[in-house]
C-alpha cells in the first residue's frame, strides 16, 4: 500500500489527478490494483448532549448527538467510552464505510437509530485489534469542529494505491522513495531524497560496542548508538502514515523504525543497549538452539538460520523478528541500531519454516541495495534526534563484505529497434535512459549504461535495458509488424469429436475396440431389447443371421467373447461405439462395453478381476471425464437379460441414457460385465464446464461403516448421507462392503469415507464431528442400522 500523501515529499504531484496517475502507473509496467481515497460521504464531528442506559440492554446507550446546523439526532451506541461531552465521528444514514457497510435508519432494541458512532478501524483507518477494539469509538479533541469532515480534521485524508507487484520487480515498488522513483520516471521528474543530517556528540560508539560477523550470509553489517533516548507519542504524520500504511504505531521509537522502512525499503532493528551488552556476534544459528522472539513465543532454530547474538545467547532472528530479551521498552534510554544486509534466500527459508512472515522478512527475501542501507541508518538517527531527543554517538560500526560491482551494459538503438520492432533513435533513447535515472556514455552509437544499485531487478544485459525502454515508451504503442495470417484451428466437431473422445478415454482405462455388423440374427436382435424399439427387418437379407439392424451393441460384444474363449483368451475388455437405428431410421450413437477376466494380473500378487464395482468405476470416470459431475445417477434396472441382484439402469438428469451390470446366467454362466450408453444423449447433455479454484483450506476425512440389510441398496444410504451432511460434506466414496457371519445372516457391511471441507475456512474438529454423528444417527434411524464395530 502506498500513500501518495507520502510520496508527495520526494517528488511533485500536486498538478496530478491521482486516478488518472494511476493508469500511466499501470500502462508503465507497475500494476495499480485499487485507488483508495479516504473520504467518506455523510461523515462529520459531533458532540454527544445526552447519554443514557438503554431500557433493554445491560450494555447499549441511547445517545443525543449534536451533528451542526441545530440539528441533534438519536443514535443507540454500545461502545464502552460513549459520554456525555464527547466529541465523536458520527457516520449518518447513507454513509458507506469499509466493506459496503451502509448506515441506515433502524431501530435498535425498539429504540430509533439515526446513525452510528465510529471507531477508526471502522472507518478503514487503523487496523482491527483486540485493543483497537477495546478502545471503543474515537475520543476526538475538545475543540473539534463540529459538523466538520472528521477526515479532514485528523489530516488523514490521503490516496493509496494498493499495488499488485509482478514477482519479476523487486523491491523498490515496496517502499515509498522507489515509488516515487517510478513516478518520477514516468512523469520525467526529479526525486528528492529526505533529510538525513544529524549532530553527532564527542563520544565513539567504538568505546561502547564491537562487533564480529562470523558468517558468509551477513555480507553487509552497519550500527550506530544513540542515547538520551524519551519513549513517547510518534507525531501525528507519522502515527498517520504509517495506520495508512496497515501498520499500528506504538511508540515515537518504534514508529520510527517502520517509518524508515516503509520510507527506503531497509528494515532497521533497534536494540535497547543497556540490555544488549558491549558486543555482537552474527553466525549461523545451531541446531536446536531456541530464542524467544518479540511475540511472546519461543522459536527453535536451525542450521540454516542466521542469528544476531550478544557473544553467547541469540538477541535476534536476522531479518525476520528480534528477540524478547533486548526489546525496547518504557524505560530504554540507550539504543544500538542495526541497518544490514543478510541473504535473501536463507531469509525466505527462515521465514517459511518458523511460519513468522513479516514486514522485515518480506524485504529481505527481496534483496536489498547497499547504498539504502546506508542512508537508512542516517535517517533513524536524524528521526530519533528530531522525535525522541536522541543523542547521536560519532562513528559507525561497519562489516562490508558486499560486492560493489556495478551493473553496465551496452546497447544500441539496432537492438533496441530487433527487439521491440519498432524504429528508435539515439534521441528516443536518451530522453527513456535519463527519465529512468540511468546513467550512460554515447559512443559511436553505443550506449554503455550503469544500472543504479536501487533497480536489483535490471540485471546487465541487453533485453532488460530495452524492456525498461519500452515500458515507458508504452507497451500500448508498440506496432506489430508481423504479417497477418488467419489461421484456423484445426479439430474434430460434432459427432466425430466426441467418438474420439470417448474411444480415447476407454482405451486409456484398458479396453479395446472392436467393430461388429449392423445387422445380427433375430435371436441377437431380441437380446438386450431393454428399449423396447421396433426394429428394421431387412426384406431381402443375405442370409437369416444378418437379417436385422441392431439397436443394442451388447449382443454382438457377446459374441466378441466367445469367439475369443474359444481360442483359450479368458481376459476380455472390450467395447464399441456404432450406430444403432429403429424402425423409423432414426439414428442413434451407442457405447458398449464388455468386461471380463483379470483386469489387472501381476503374477505374484492378488489379481483384480472383473466385477461390477470396477464397470460402475469405469462408467462413472468416463460420465466424469465429459463434465457430468453430480448429474448422473444408478437406480436398479429391470432389463431382462441382466443379472437381477447386480445390475443398473445408468441416468442423467434422472433419464435413461443406457444400462450396466452382469450378463444373465441364462445367457451365459460366466461372470461377464456389460454396459451400453446413448452417446447422442451424451452429446446433448453436455453443458459449459464450471471450473473451480483448487481448495485453499485443508480437508477432513471420516470413515464409518453400517450393518445393513440386505435388501438396502448403498444408493439409499448415500442419499440419506448427503441430506444430513449438508454443505460441509464435500465427497463420499465407498471403499468396503462385506457379508458374512460376523455380521448375520441377510446383513451386509457398507463402509464410507467421508470427505469434510469449507473452502472459505479451516475446519475445526467439534464441527466436523457434529455433523458426522448426525450422519451416522440419520442413517441408523432411516435404514434400521448399525455402527459397525461400535
Amino acid at each position: 500500500m502506498i500513500s501518495l500523501e507520502w510520496v508527495k515529499d520526494y517528488i511533485d504531484i500536486n498538478d496530478q489527478n491521482l486516478k488518472e496517475l494511476a493508469v500511466k502507473i499501470t500502462k508503465a509496467g507497475i500494476n495499480v490494483e485499487k485507488v483508495i481515497d479516504n473520504h467518506i460521504d455523510n461523515l462529520v464531528i459531533g458532540e454527544v448532549e445526552e447519554c443514557i442506559d438503554h431500557p433493554n440492554s445491560d450494555r447499549l446507550h441511547i445517545c443525543k448527538v449534536n451533528i451542526g446546523d441545530k440539528k441533534t439526532i438519536q443514535i443507540i451506541c454500545g461502545a464502552p467510552n460513549v459520554k456525555k461531552g464527547l466529541k465523536v465521528i458520527v457516520a449518518l444514514p447513507g454513509a458507506v464505510l469499509p466493506g459496503d457497510f451502509e448506515i441506515k435508519k433502524s431501530k435498535i432494541r425498539g429504540e430509533e437509530s439515526n446513525g452510528m458512532l465510529c471507531a477508526l478501524f471502522e472507518l478503514g483507518l487503523e487496523e482491527k485489534t483486540e485493543e483497537s477494539y477495546k478502545r471503543g469509538i474515537k475520543e476526538l479533541a475538545p475543540d473539534a469542529p463540529i459538523g466538520a469532515d472528521p477526515i479532514d480534521y485528523l489530516g488523514l485524508a490521503d490516496t493509496l494505491y494498493e499495488l499488485d507487484v509482478h514477482k519479476h520487480r523487486n523491491n523498490d515498488c515496496y517502499y515509498h522513495i522507489g515509488f516515487a522513483y517510478e513516478i518520477g520516471a514516468i512523469l520525467n521528474r526529479p526525486v528528492t531524497l529526505p533529510k538525513d543530517n544529524y549532530k553527532e556528540i564527542n563520544d565513539n560508539i567504538e568505546k561502547h560496542f564491537s562487533l564480529n560477523v562470523d558468517t558468509e550470509k551477513c555480507p553487509f553489517y552497519l550500527a550506530k548508538m544513540v542515547k538520551n533516548i524519551k519513549i513517547g507519542e510518534s507525531p501525528d504524520f507519522i502515527k498517520r502514515r504509517l495506520t495508512a500504511a496497515g501498520m499500528r504505531p506504538i511508540n515515537n521509537v518504534v514508529d520510527i523504525s517502520n517509518y524508515v522502512m516503509l520510507e527506503y525499503g531497509q528494515p532497521l532493528h533497534f536494540f535497547d543497549k543497556s540490555k544488549l551488552g558491549n558486543k555482537i556476534l552474527v553466525r549461523d544459528a545451531k541446531d536446536g538452539e531456541s530464542i524467544i522472539t518479540l511475540d511472546g513465543k519461543e522459536r527453535t532454530l536451525k542450521t540454516t538460520d542466521i542469528v544476531i547474538t550478544d557473544g553467547n545467547k541469540p538477541i535476534c532472528i536476522a531479518g525476520v523478528m528480534g528477540g524478547e530479551n533486548t526489546e525496547v521498552d518504557s524505560n530504554t534510554t540507550e539504543i544500538l541500531i542495526e541497518s544490514a544486509i543478510f541473504d535473501s534466500v536463507r531469509i525466505r527459508y527462515t521465514a517459511a519454516n518458523l511460519d513468522l512472515k513479516s514486514e522485515a522478512s518480506i524485504r529481505y527475501g527481496k534483496g536489498l541495495n547497499y547504498e539504502y542501507t546506508e542512508k537508512a541508518i542516517n535517517r533513524a538517527c536524524y528521526l530519533l534526534e528530531k522525535y525522541a531527543g536522541a543523542k547521536v554517538l560519532s562513528g559507525t560500526v561497519k562489516h562490508d563484505k558486499i560486492d560493489k560491482t556495478e551493473k553496465i551494459v551496452e546497447v544500441t538503438p539496432k537492438e533496441a529497434e530487433k527487439i521491440l520492432g519498432i524504429t528508435i533513435s539515439e534521441d528516443d533513447m536518451k530522453v527513456e535512459l535519463e527519465r529512468l535515472g540511468f546513467d550512460y556514455k554515447l559512443k559511436n552509437g553505443v550506449f554503455t549504461v550503469t544500472i543504479p544499485r536501487r533497480r536489483l531487478d535490471v540485471d546487465p544485459n541487453v533485453n532488460d535495458i530495452v524492456e525498461e525502454i519500452a515500458r515507458l515508451y508504452g507497451y500500448h504503442n508498440l506496432v506489430s509488424t508481423l504479417p497477418r495470417v488467419p489461421v484456423k484451428r484445426g479439430q474434430y466437431i460434432g459427432e466425430v469429436k466426441y467418438r474420439k473422445e470417448v474411444s480415447n478415454r476407454l482405451r486409456r482405462l484398458g479396453l479395446n475396440e472392436t467393430k461388429t455388423y449392423t445387422l445380427v440374427s433375430p435371436d441377437m436382435a431380441n437380446l438386450f431389447d431393454y428399449e423396447k424399439k421396433e426394429k428394421v427387418v431387412l426384406p431381402n437379407p443375405m442370409s437369416i443371421d444378418k437379417s436385422i439392424v441392431r439397436t443394442s451393441i451388447i449382443p454382438s460384444l457377446l459374441n466378441v467373447y466367445d469367439y475369443n474363449k474359444k481360442r483359450k483368451v479368458e481376459d476380455v475388455f472390450i467395447y464399441e461405439i456404432s450406430k444403432t437405428y429403429n424402425k423409423k431410421y432414426e439414428e442413434e450413437i451407442k457405447v458398449a462395453g464388455l468386461l471380463a477376466g483379470k483386469y489387472m494380473s501381476n503374477g505374484w500378487s492378488e489379481n483384480k478381476k472383473a466385477d461390477f464395482y470396477l464397470v460402475k468405476g469405469i462408467v462413472e470416470n468416463l460420465l466424469e471425464y465429459m463434465g457430468f459431475s453430480n448429474r448422473y445417477s444408478f437406480e436398479v434396472s429391470k432389463a431382462t437379460d441382466l443379472h437381477p441382484g447386480i445390475s443398473a439402469d445408468i441416468k442423467l438428469d434422472k433419464k435413461r441414457i443406457g444400462i450396466i451390470g452382469r450378463v444373465h446366467p441364462k445367457l451365459n454362466k460366466d461372470e461377464i460385465y456389460v454396459f451400453e450408453l446413448s452417446l447422442n444423449a451424451l452429446m446433448n447433455g453436455i453443458k459449459p464446464i464450471k471450473f473451480k479454484e483448487a481448495p485453499k483450506y485443508p480437508a477432513i476425512e471420516k470413515d464409518a461403516a453400517y450393518i445393513l440389510d440386505k435388501n438396502i441398496t448403498a444408493g439409499e444410504v448415500i442419499k440419506t448421507i448427503k441430506n444430513a451432511g449438508g454443505k460441509l460434506l464435500v465427497n463420499i466414496d465407498i471403499f468396503d462392503i462385506y457379508t458374512g457371519i460376523n455380521i448375520g445372516h441377510n446383513k451386509k457391511s457398507i463402509a464410507f469415507n467421508y470427505t469434510f471441507r469449507d473452502n472459505t475456512r479451516t475446519l475445526r474438529e467439534e464441527e466436523v464431528m457434529d455433523v458426522f454423528d448426525k450422519i451416522n444417527n440419520k442413517v441408523c434411524e432411516i435404514h434400521n442400522a448399525k455402527l459397525r464395530d461400535k
